[in-house]
């Protein structure tokens, strides 16, 4: 029943294999490309069924993987072409092949490959009713198992068998049938598993069982519950020597411990169930075994521990003090968990340094997390045992308990702090780079665990690594490094974020005289790198100080901070560390800095010997300063820290014959700029004051009082003309675009939230444009949509009627509208330009958009010819693949469509509709139909039914033309399939039924009716 071929293809195909794959062969990549497509056109051929036999029975076992590979192939791809009535011939030949390549002892790789096929004819024949192959797993067992197959083989398939059919692309009834073969098969593979592991330790071979307990983890989430049950005491006895002579044998070790794991996650057990039976006897276990384990199974334990914890951490919560015995132990709960407990702090705490002497402590970590967690939510409940509440004696005392819980997490702290530190630098010399950044990742990771025992601990937590930093400065000698020092500093950091913003004695003495006054301050960059972190890190603390000092009183703790940091801006591989504390130290405390400001201006000018690329930071700290002045008063100082800026950013200009060393100066200068606009905004959200107080619109006043000062009006004037000869200079350079990009973004801002320095958008919009017909970018347009929305500000007081934009802004946007629009569809309407760059499609309707949203009229004013321009454009992009651009003018039209009706548009907008409503909704439809990515179906939905509410009868007539037209995309769906849909869609015009009959139909159109995949796309 299948074709036979001439032997001299089937040799030639095998000459191909074996020029392509065998190891002795050199063929260069184009070459080994060119046959992997000439193997794979011959794979899609029919005849290719008549290579399987020769193939399997090739000397060469490339040829023969090849063999299996296509049988595989053509069952699982192209079964629609195979003859259904020889589905029973195909089966029982699949069976013999098989059976005869085990006993002919092929590869591992090849029976794999065969019991692939195998499962994969069994998804196709065993569905349905009658069934093709009613309980095939049984029969293929016992079938293979009469034919001499080995137990370790027919482990490997069952192994197979679910894995296969976990992953189907099968839904609904025939999803049910195959999970049900499953079920009906569990007992044989149950005793099969029993049978191996069950086996005199002297007879147990060690790939036989591996291949035992690969199966039941395979089969773990089809096993019941009382499946499970019995296997786990078996399991353990795996995990223990045969007798106390003789060592734990990790190729039996491991295997029995993955499987376990595997039933804490994937089987009924998981989530805390079967605590009598499977964690208070993995407790009894590890109380005797946990210590005396080896090191050759060592990892694998811990991987047993963390499982076990992630397991029943509720468990371990409720019962840390429980005095109630555990079946056959003569051990309390409370022993054996804190027994646990200990034993995983020992992992925790492995000595040496993670990464480099062991692998296993990191593993832990997230334990300490849910055993917090649980801690806080645990309830006491008598009778419910096996869900992991079991009681809490009456007699017990809660202070007991919460000493216990806090001598865990105290351990926990002290040997984290351990941990973290770094190797004396000889030693760290000798680290490769991925073992630093191994370790760094490490030290992160327990920042996040320390958080989850500052809950427990609270000040306890701060006052041991207060009372520690302490002792080891005083005991410190000359001689000494500072790594046990800095790995406390970093734990102190590690935590800022969990500590509540209010004054704290732990905090003060951290930044007072007895801690970061007798830190290093020349040398030891680790030590001092991590201090100005910290510092920057608790920069929203110092808030809490009630006093602040003044010039002549004595230095305040915030003071101190600064004055820290402030020394280590001179040195080049502090001065990153330093500038970014001191950013975040004067931002968050600009109220509390502004009686010093005349400290910052000697800082100011004092910038010499600071890189460019920081001092943009620094000078953007005393902005932040400068912010808290009265607005009068910040005059003199913007003018002092900003008119220098300027002016190198002039001589940038000037000087662009060198225009490297020209380009890379203008590019600080404008981050400098940025630095400075961000730091004299306001930290306040204007967003969430919903009414102004009268002293804040009074200070508001004072503010555009300042502006209007004859000085700052001549340096808005001169950093404006500086900017605008950037853009015309070097606009298409990518960096330079990038920092005007962040310059446009900081300077300016809503009305609410303008500065000495904002600059208006009006002008800057032009600015874009004229960047805009140099070089088209998704920067510049992103920017047009900012700007666009500051020209028609949100207003906070209650109206409900929105007042029109103002005549100003109608003018700016009547001449940058058509700027815009003429360079854009200019260059997206060159052929492949909207697949070559979406971002700049995305980037263009998402502007369009917000112009709808703000200025819908301006459209209808446009020259003759430009909107029906711009919708064919956005039509066309309707079929792009990328998503982010199709949804971008989804939205677009959307909106546009929406607007169909208002009265202040007359019959423009009904006309645009009458022109081009039909070919929006073909390419919404031919979307539907496979064009468009699964991933944009909603916003095709979205846009469908908007145009369906507005435009009922349009759509109606529009649909039917569309589907049955002879030029509509070709897909699955039947007349029928179409009508059912029109009809869907215009029956009830709800958008919940016209997205349930778009994703049908979508479903339907692909082809992906019936299929886990398909449900799985459009739910998403």
């Amino acid at each position: 029943f299948l074709p036979t071929l001439p032997q001299s293809d089937v040799v030639q195909a095998a000459q191909l294999i074996q020029q392509a794959y065998s190891p002795g062969v050199q063929v260069s990549s184009d070459v080994q490309r060119r046959i992997q497509h000439e193997l794979f056109e011959i794979q899609k051929r029919f005849e290719a069924w008549g290579l399987v036999i020769p193939f399997l029975n090739h000397e060469d076992v490339n040829v023969q993987f090849f063999g299996a590979h296509t049988v595989q192939v053509k069952i699982a791809r192209d079964w629609e072409t195979f003859p259904q009535e020889n589905a029973s011939l195909l089966r029982d030949l699949l069976l013999e092949l098989t059976s005869h390549s085990v006993l002919s002892g092929r590869n591992k790789v090849i029976l794999r490959k065969l019991f692939v096929a195998i499962t994969s004819l069994a998804l196709k024949i065993t569905p349905g009713s009658p069934s093709l192959w009613p309980a095939w797993i049984v029969s293929t067992v016992e079938f293979l198992s009469t034919r001499g197959t080995s137990t370790e083989n027919l482990l490997d398939f069952l192994s197979i068998v679910a894995e296969e059919v976990e992953t189907a692309d099968l839904v609904g009834p025939s999803k049910m049938q195959m999970q049900q073969t499953l079920l009906d098969a569990s007992p044989l593979v149950v005793r099969a598993v029993v049978a191996t592991i069950t086996q005199p330790r002297t007879q147990i071979c060690a790939r036989e069982l591996q291949s035992a307990l690969k199966c039941l983890q395979a089969w773990m989430s089809v096993l019941r519950g009382n499946d499970i049950t019995p296997l786990i005491p078996l399991l353990i006895a795996l995990l223990t020597p045969a007798d106390s002579e003789t060592e734990i044998d990790p190729e039996i070790f491991t295997p029995a411990s993955d499987a376990l794991q595997e039933i804490m996650t994937r089987s009924p057990l998981a989530g805390g169930a079967g605590l009598a039976s499977l964690t208070d006897p993995l407790l009894v276990w590890l109380h005797v075994w946990g210590t005396r384990v080896l090191q050759a199974v060592s990892h694998s334990l811990c991987k047993l521990i963390v499982t076990l914890g992630d397991h029943s951490n509720t468990y371990f919560a409720s019962n840390i003090t429980s005095q109630k015995s555990v079946p056959n132990s003569p051990l309390a709960r409370s022993q054996l968990v804190q027994s646990f407990l200990w034993l995983l702090l020992g992992y925790t705490g492995l000595p040496g340094y993670y990464g480099a002497d062991e692998e296993e402590s990191e593993m832990t970590l997230g334990f300490w997390y849910l055993f917090q967690e649980s801690l806080w939510s645990v309830e006491y409940d008598d009778d419910d045992e096996e869900r992991g509440s079991a009681p809490l004696a009456a007699d017990v005392d809660e202070r007991n308990r919460l000493a216990i819980i806090n001598a865990v997490y105290a351990e926990l702290v002290k040997i984290l702090r351990r941990k973290v530190a770094w190797p004396v630098q000889n030693v760290l010399n000798g680290w490769a780079k991925d073992q630093v950044d191994k370790f760094q990742v490490y030290r992160r990771d327990v920042g996040d665990t320390l958080i989850n025992a500052y809950y427990i601990l609270r000040n306890d937590m701060l006052g041991y690594y207060l009372n520690d930093i302490q002792e080891r400065l005083t005991a410190r000698h000359d001689s000494e490094g500072w790594e046990e020092i800095e790995a406390t500093l970093h734990c102190i950091m590690s935590v800022q974020e969990a500590i509540p913003l209010e004054d704290n004695p732990f905090i003060a003495r951290l930044f007072g005289a007895e801690v970061l006054g007798r830190l290093p301050t020349m040398g030891t960059d680790r030590v001092r790198r991590t201090a100005l972190s910290l510092a920057g890190t608790y920069a929203s603390w110092f808030t809490t100080q009630r006093t602040t000092s003044t010039p002549t009183s004595s230095p305040s703790l915030l003071m101190n901070a600064i004055s820290y940091v402030v020394a280590a801006l001179p040195e080049p591989a502090l001065c990153l560390p330093a500038a970014n504390a001191l950013r975040d130290l004067c931002d968050a405390n600009r109220s509390a800095l502004a009686p010093h400001i005349g400290a910052f201006a000697e800082l100011h000018a004092g910038l010499t010997g600071i890189p460019d690329t920081e001092k943009s930071k620094v000078l953007q700290s005393i902005a932040s300063v400068i912010q808290a002045l009265p607005p009068e008063e910040e005059i003199p100082p913007v003018l002092a820290i900003v008119s220098p800026v300027v002016e190198q950013l002039v001589h940038a200009l000037h000087s662009s014959q060198v225009s490297e060393e020209a380009r890379a100066l203008a590019i600080v200068q404008l981050q400098t700029l940025s630095g400075v606009a961000k730091g004299l905004t306001r930290t306040v959200d204007t967003l969430l004051i919903l009414d102004e107080t009268p002293a804040e619109r009074a200070e508001l006043d004072r503010l555009h009082v300042a502006r209007g000062d004859y000085r700052m009006v001549k340096l808005r004037e001169d950093l404006f003309a500086a900017v605008r000869s950037t853009v015309e200079l070097w606009s298409t350079d990518a960096s330079i675009s990038d920092a005007l990009s962040d310059f446009f973004r900081s300077i300016t801002s809503l009305p609410s939230d303008i500065t000495l320095l904002s600059l208006p958008a009006g002008p800057l919009l032009e600015l874009i444009c004229v960047a805009c017909q140099r070089q088209l970018t998704a920067v510049w347009l992103s920017l047009a949509n900012m700007l666009v929305i500051q020209l028609d500000p949100p207003t906070f007081t209650p109206s409900t009627l929105k007042s029109p934009p103002n005549m100003e802004a109608v003018a700016v946007l009547s001449n940058a509208l058509p700027l815009l629009l003429q360079m854009s569809l200019s260059m997206l309407g060159q052929s492949g330009a909207m697949e070559a760059n979406p971002d700049i499609v995305q980037a263009f309707f998402g502007c369009l958009d917000t112009v709808a949203k703000h200025f819908v009229s301006l459209f209808y004013g446009l020259p003759q010819g430009a909107l029906d321009t711009l919708i064919q454009c956005a039509v066309t992009s309707l079929s792009l693949q990328e998503r982010y651009s199709l949804v971008a003018t989804c939205t677009f039209l959307a909106r546009r469509s929406s607007a169909g009706h208002s009265d202040d548009l007359g019959d423009a907008s009904t006309m645009l509709i009458q022109m081009h409503g039909r070919p929006i909704l073909r390419a919404i439809l031919c979307g539907f139909a496979g064009v468009a990515p699964r991933s944009a179906t909603v916003n095709l939905i979205e846009l469908l039914s908007t145009i369906v509410s507005k435009h009922p009868a349009e759509t109606r007539e529009w649909m039917n033309d569309i589907l049955f037209a002879d030029d509509f995309v070709q897909s699955k769906a039947t007349p029928q399939a179409k009508r059912e849909f029109v009809k869907a869609v215009m029956g009830s015009r709800s958008p919940k039924r016209t997205r349930d009959a778009a994703q049908h139909f979508t479903l339907v159109a692909r082809g992906l009716q019936g299929t886990s995949f398909g449900y799985a796309s459009v739910s998403m």
